[in-house]
């Protein structure tokens, strides 16, 4: 079961990934920033789902330099998402559509993800 505080900002960064991702559309010209935040609160939001952000980030690096990681379905998530945030922090150059796309499923999936740990639903 989440403690109070834990679902407080699961559900903050939850709300603030999904005004990231209205706010990218509405001003293309700041929108791979603000997708790029939207993913990193995506990510956040599940990491204080999961427990104490902290202590998920060192098992998250230290999994990262393993050749080879925990066959753990849920680890093996959190990696994936880990690598791409830093994927598209390194792009120059970014198909708007394709990251939206990308940066959308994120978000949904940790909407998901934090409604299951929650049992709380998210209003759009």
């Amino acid at each position: 079961m989440m403690d109070e505080y834990r679902r407080g900002w699961a559900n903050r960064y939850l709300r603030e990934a999904k005004a990231e991702l209205e706010a990218a559309q509405k001003v293309p010209y700041m929108a791979p920033s603000l997708m790029i935040e939207a993913i990193r609160k995506a990510r956040n939001a599940i990491y204080y789902s999961l427990g104490e952000p902290a202590f998920i980030e060192v098992l998250i690096r230290d999994e990262l330099v393993k050749t080879k990681p925990e066959n753990d379905i849920i680890l093996r998530f959190l990696l994936e998402m880990e690598q791409t945030v830093q994927q598209l922090a390194q792009l120059e150059e970014i198909n708007g559509d394709a990251m939206m796309k990308q940066a959308d499923t994120i978000v949904q999936v940790a909407s998901d993800f934090v409604e299951a740990f929650t049992g709380e639903k998210m209003s759009n």
